[in-house]
């Protein structure tokens, strides 16, 4: 691992982030897929995909999760020029795969039903839920082993591969979900359980081939992946790294939980699948600040294990800039077009209010995403992930109170649900900061200045 010359921050942050958010784009393409294809089945059946998005997420955290401690700390190991650390990390990162993905389809499925009952679900939204879920469960593998090899690869700066699988895997589900959803030949109709099988099939695709990228990456020795041993301390790093990541996300996963309580409880069926629908929309906005999140992660951890303190704040300034700029463009485009965008999945009146009523209280809040993700992952890049947990069960917790304060006590009903989660993300911008700043200046002091 030969030291490289640094180039501009600002080109570091594109060479990772514009194909990072291209793939991401892609990744929400995917999911908006699956969402319009559910809205031909029937209002039933987007409702219950929107009650399964939750339990998704939580499953999602997992991969995700190990996937960012990967990047956090592979990048640190480049920094440091560590060869051995850098493939203990990975042969250790495939055990911890391996036994998530054996262990999640014999477990969550109970989980599920819980969490569909909780919402307070129909029948018929519930059950769409449950064949959609079940039968993800089942693939899980192949997402926690696709975010764990992408991790090696954004570690190295190279975010092309994932992009690619991406772009590949939403054209392919455009193909396979009318097959699965609605029969071929000897295949029955199979309805969201069709969309879910389709996904399946991809995540598998794309393991076969971010294996083969990671197994030809400059960084990755054959001889030195074979001498190195696994390590319960390594895998104990992996998880201290992960876990706090995780459990943000799924804390986001049990908000999401709260909220279509609430939502069901104040607007019902239509009102949720509005909802459903809006968060595919405000993801498509959210996608490019994802890859300004991993190239953070990547960058601040590099410039961590080269304690060089000048080019890690320029990072963190300059990534948080470029994502105000970009989000001041996705609200001027989703804006104004809202109830267009929502009708393109459902065009029930209902929904489509429901749907573009919350998208235009949301905008309030879409600036906010930019400080929390990218706080987040200054601190996963100087591993120091915990706080993030924290976070997250404030802004996912103290909803509970909250959605009844406005929602009931001052009769704002749904209204007051959207708008709690802006005065909620707000909030959690201001602690993270308060606690961000102070904790890199203190972790970084002794660091040697270095020309960036």
């Amino acid at each position: 691992m030969s030291r490289k010359k640094r180039k501009p921050i600002l080109s570091e942050l594109r060479q990772i982030a514009l194909p990072a958010s291209i793939g991401f784009l892609f990744n929400t393409l995917f999911n908006v897929v699956d969402s319009f294809y559910a809205g031909r089945i029937g209002t039933d059946a987007i409702a219950g995909m929107a009650l399964a998005f939750p339990v998704f997420l939580l499953l999602i955290a997992l991969a995700a999760g190990l996937g960012n401690a990967i990047n956090a700390l592979s990048s640190i190991a480049l920094g440091k020029e560590d060869p051995t650390a850098f493939h203990r990390l990975l042969k250790n990162s495939v055990l911890i795969s391996v036994v998530f993905a054996i262990m999640i389809p014999l477990v969550a499925p109970s989980l599920a039903r819980l969490v569909f009952d909780f919402q307070g679900a129909e029948d018929a939204a519930s059950r769409y839920a449950m064949r959609y879920i079940q039968t993800v469960m089942l693939g899980f593998g192949f997402f926690m082993f696709n975010f764990s090899l992408n991790g090696f690869l954004y570690a190295q700066g190279n975010a092309k591969p994932f992009r690619n699988f991406l772009i590949v895997a939403s054209l392919l589900n455009i193909i396979l979900n009318p097959i699965f959803i609605y029969g071929f030949l000897w295949l029955p109709p199979l309805d969201t359980q069709g969309i879910a099988l389709a996904t399946v099939l991809v995540q598998m695709g794309g393991s076969v081939y971010l294996a083969y990228k990671v197994w030809h990456s400059p960084e990755f020795k054959r001889q030195e992946l074979k001498e190195t041993a696994f390590s319960l301390s390594t895998i104990r790093e992996l998880m201290v790294q992960a876990l706090p990541s995780a459990l943000n996300t799924a804390t986001i996963a049990l908000g999401i939980f709260v909220i279509n309580y609430y939502v069901q409880r104040y607007g019902g069926t239509t009102t949720l699948a509005g909802y459903g629908i809006a968060v595919r929309i405000e993801q498509l906005a959210l996608v490019p600040t994802i890859g300004l999140n991993v190239a953070v992660i990547s960058l601040v951890g590099r410039s961590f294990g080269r304690e060089d303190r000048t080019r890690l704040y320029d990072v963190w300034k300059k990534a948080t800039l470029s994502g105000l700029i970009i989000m001041a463009v996705g609200v001027l485009l989703i804006v104004p077009f809202a109830p267009f965008l929502v009708a393109l999945f459902d065009r029930t009146e209902d929904v489509v209010a429901a749907g573009s009523r919350y998208l235009r209280i949301e905008a309030f809040a879409f600036f906010s995403y930019i400080f929390l993700n990218i706080n987040v992952s200054v601190l996963q890049g100087i591993k120091r992930p915990g706080f993030s947990f924290f976070i997250g069960v404030f802004r996912q917790f103290v909803p509970i109170w909250l959605f009844y304060f406005l929602g009931t006590t001052l009769s704002l009903g749904v209204d007051g649900v959207w708008w709690g989660i802006v005065i909620i993300n707000w909030m959690a911008v201001i602690i993270l900061m308060a606690y961000t700043i102070p904790l890199v200046r203190k972790v970084t002091q002794s660091f040697n200045e270095a020309s960036s």
